[in-house]
C-alpha cells in the first residue's frame, strides 16, 4: 500500500518533548507521516481526521514510540467542530503549540468537465479548511508567546498542468493565507509556513494516477513512473520526507524562518 514506510527509521530526538501538536488529515498520507515524526521526536500529538479507521491507527502507532496521542474525528469543512476539536485538545494538554493542515482532496476534471460542486467541495476542503484550523489556533499559539503552523500545499501551488482547476487555486489559495496569517501572528513569535510536495507516494496521488492515468491512456503505474522522469531527482518523494522538513519548520532551527512555501518537490518548480 501507498502509505507504507510512513516513518523514518533512526530518529533519536526530544527536540518537541511535552509540545502538543495538532494535525488535521492525520489518517494517512503526509499527515499521518507527520504524527509519526513528531511522535518520534517526543511531542504530544492529537490526530485529526474524518476517517475514523486511518486516525485511530496513527494515533496507535504513535502511542507505540511512548508518547501520548489521541485520535478525534473532525471534518475540517465545519466550523464550529475545528473550534470545539481545538479547544478541547488545549484543555487535555493545557494549550497547543503547534499545528500542520494536512487535510486536503483532490477531484481533477478538465476545465468543460468541472462541475460546481466540485469546484466548491475542493476549495472548501483544501482552502477554507485551513483557514478554519489557522483560526482556531492562533490565539492558542498567542497565549504560549510562540509556536508554528504549517500548511501542506502543493507545487500545483506554483505551477499548473491539464485538469487541475479547482486543486490548483486551492493550493495557490493556501500559499496566500499562510503570507497572511504569518503577517498577523508574527509579533506573537508564531512562525506560519507551508511546504509545496511534489508528487509523494499517498493513496491521494495513487488515486490521481489511476483516474488521470486512464484519461491519458496509462495504467496508474506507468503514469506515476512518467511522473518520477519529469522530477529532477528522478523519482517520487515519500511521505516521511515531506514530515521531515514540517518538522524543521516547527523546531527552534526555523524560528527566523516565516511566510515562505518551500518547494518540496525533487527539483519539478525551481523558483
Amino acid at each position: 500500500m501507498m502509505e507504507q514506510g510512513m516513518m523514518r527509521a533512526g530518529v533519536e530526538s526530544a527536540r518537541f518533548a511535552g509540545q502538543v501538536v495538532v494535525i488535521t488529515g492525520a489518517g494517512g498520507g503526509i499527515g499521518g507521516a507527520c504524527a509519526l515524526r513528531f511522535a518520534q521526536e517526543q511531542a504530544r500529538i492529537a490526530c485529526l481526521d474524518i476517517d475514523a479507521a486511518g486516525n485511530a491507527q496513527t494515533a496507535e502507532r504513535c502511542r507505540t514510540l511512548g508518547v501520548e496521542a489521541i485520535a478525534l474525528p473532525c471534518d475540517v469543512t465545519d466550523a464550529a467542530a475545528v473550534e470545539a476539536t481545538f479547544a478541547a485538545v488545549a484543555a487535555r494538554w493545557g494549550g497547543i503549540d503547534m499545528l500542520v493542515a494536512s487535510a486536503g482532496i483532490y477531484t481533477g476534471a478538465p476545465l468543460e468537465e468541472l462541475s460546481t460542486a466540485q469546484w466548491l467541495t475542493t476549495l472548501h476542503v483544501n482552502l477554507t479548511g485551513a483557514f478554519y484550523s489557522n483560526r482556531a489556533v492562533a490565539s492558542y499559539l498567542r497565549e504560549r508567546g510562540g509556536g508554528s503552523i504549517i500548511n501542506i500545499s502543493s507545487m500545483a501551488g506554483k505551477t499548473s498542468w491539464p485538469a487541475s482547476a479547482e486543486y490548483s487555486a486551492s493550493k495557490s489559495g493556501l500559499i496566500g493565507l499562510t503570507r497572511s496569517v504569518a503577517m498577523e501572528l508574527a509579533p506573537y513569535g508564531v512562525t506560519v509556513n507551508a511546504i509545496c510536495p511534489g508528487n509523494t507516494l499517498t493513496n491521494m496521488v495513487a488515486g490521481v494516477a489511476a483516474r488521470v492515468g486512464a484519461r491519458d491512456g496509462l495504467s496508474a503505474d506507468a503514469w506515476l513512473q512518467q511522473r518520477a522522469k519529469d522530477c529532477p531527482l528522478g523519482r517520487l518523494a515519500h511521505p516521511w520526507e515531506m514530515a521531515g522538513v514540517v518538522a524543521f519548520l516547527a523546531s527552534q532551527d526555523a524560528r527566523y524562518l516565516t511566510g515562505q512555501a518551500l518547494e518540496v518537490d525533487g527539483g519539478m518548480v525551481m523558483s
